[in-house]
């Protein structure tokens, strides 16, 4: 039984690749949970430097991620990868000493922020860039729907595991968990046996001109470029979303925090579902009506959000709804376009268009975010939402009337 035919459960390589991702998935989320309690906790950082702490982060994305696709369409993946992860490990160890030496300072934090999340970017884009040469192209869509699973497990038990291992050790301890699971990541790549054959590349331009090459890729590509505007529209809008949500769960509707934990976990279970859904929803209306109509419901069950009200526990159900449904249904989207992104790009072009698409849906994400306090404290966290959602649902007018509705397989590009 060769690789095009077996189950990817006994797919070897693609289950050290899969195992080590989702080690560094859950570990990575300690890291999210408590990097801002040590800057508040241990440093006593001030609301300033807590905005400077997340900024740090945002940036990183937004300057590196276009850079990063040239890079990992110069390079072998897999040994970017390995390195990466090791790099990583070892800023993550830094913390934890200089905290017990207290030598720690909240700038040292910031210089941390910024070259993880470059690092996590320049990862992700040799990531999304190396399944391609693991898996055949028919078996993509499986492969991503596998590693969706390992993000919406992490999204769902890692938030109580890390606020666990910061009450048992401390913040800055609980990132050493963080540190270890990218040394196991890196561990699970070097035990791929499979060979990476280097990609061959027909232009040897300068970094400017490959990266405009990367761009007009996805500009000019007709399924590309819709599904690029379609989730830049959602991510910039839903920044408006994230930025509002815990406070207008809390202070508008009353919401107490153990109900809005219930309800913000009911994403997880949703997405976790959609991972296992996706499959079969592809085969039977398939590739390109999915993407379009799961975007759709998805950013319907979106209304229910501003419209929520009355006591608590119906106001809890008007924001279970979107997001045990909607964020299933947005899950789906994300693995097909995924999907459709990896088969339709030619290999030597892939580092960049993913490196395009993390800057579109990263590096937008603080524009959103202050554009949605501003609204709200002009005219209200109601109408900001309400903003949110429709701007965001407006955006799948771009895959609505794009060839993506009409599309029902991929063909693997070659040139």
């Amino acid at each position: 039984m060769d690789a095009t035919e077996r189950s990817l459960w006994r797919h070897a390589d693609f289950m050290k690749l899969w195992t080590g991702q989702t080690v560094s998935e859950l570990g990575s989320v300690v890291t999210r949970t408590a990097l801002p309690i040590v800057a508040v906790v241990t440093l006593h950082a001030t609301a300033l430097q807590m905005g400077i702490l997340i900024a740090s982060a945002s940036s990183a994305v937004l300057l590196v991620a276009l850079f990063a696709g040239v890079f990992v369409d110069r390079s072998l993946r897999r040994p970017l990868l390995i390195a990466t992860d090791v790099i990583r490990a070892a800023l993550l160890l830094a913390i934890p000493v200089l905290a017990v030496t207290g030598a720690l300072r909240i700038e040292q934090l910031y210089v941390l922020a910024f070259v993880e999340a470059a690092l996590g970017a320049l990862f992700d884009v040799a990531y999304h860039t190396y399944l391609p040469s693991l898996l055949p192209a028919e078996r993509l869509l499986e492969g991503n729907a596998k590693i969706g699973m390992t993000s919406a497990v992490a999204e769902l038990g890692g938030p109580g595991i890390a606020g666990a291992l910061v009450q048992l050790i401390t913040a800055p301890m609980a990132l050493i968990v963080d540190a270890f699971s990218y040394v196991g990541s890196a561990v699970s790549l070097l035990l791929i046996r499979q060979p990476e054959r280097r990609v061959d590349r027909l232009d040897r331009a300068s970094v400017w001109a490959e990266l405009r090459a990367g761009l007009a890729a996805v500009g000019r590509h007709p399924l590309l470029r819709p599904m690029a505007l379609a989730s830049g529209t959602s991510q910039l809008f839903g920044n408006f979303f994230a930025s509002l949500y815990t406070l207008y769960a809390l202070d508008t509707l009353g919401l107490s925090p153990l109900l809005l934990g219930i309800v913000i976990s009911a994403g997880g279970v949703g997405s976790l579902a959609a991972t296992a859904a996706v499959e079969p929803l592809t085969r039977r209306f398939g590739i390109g009506p999915t993407i379009v109509w799961t975007r759709i419901g998805a950013g319907l069950l979106a209304f229910l959000v501003p419209v929520a009200g009355g006591p608590p526990l119906v106001a809890a159900l008007f924001l279970f709804i979107p997001q045990l449904i909607g964020d299933g249904l947005q899950t789906v989207a994300i693995v097909d376009g995924l999907t459709v992104r990896q088969v339709v790009t030619p290999p030597r072009l892939l580092g960049r268009v993913n490196g395009t698409m993390t800057v579109v849906l990263d590096g937008i994400a603080p524009i959103g975010a202050i554009a949605g306090a501003l609204i709200a404290e002009a005219y209200g966290i109601r109408l900001a939402l309400w903003v949110a959602v429709t701007g965001s649902f407006l955006g799948t007018g771009f895959v609505l009337f794009s060839q993506v509705r009409w599309l029902r397989t991929v063909e693997p590009a070659t040139a």
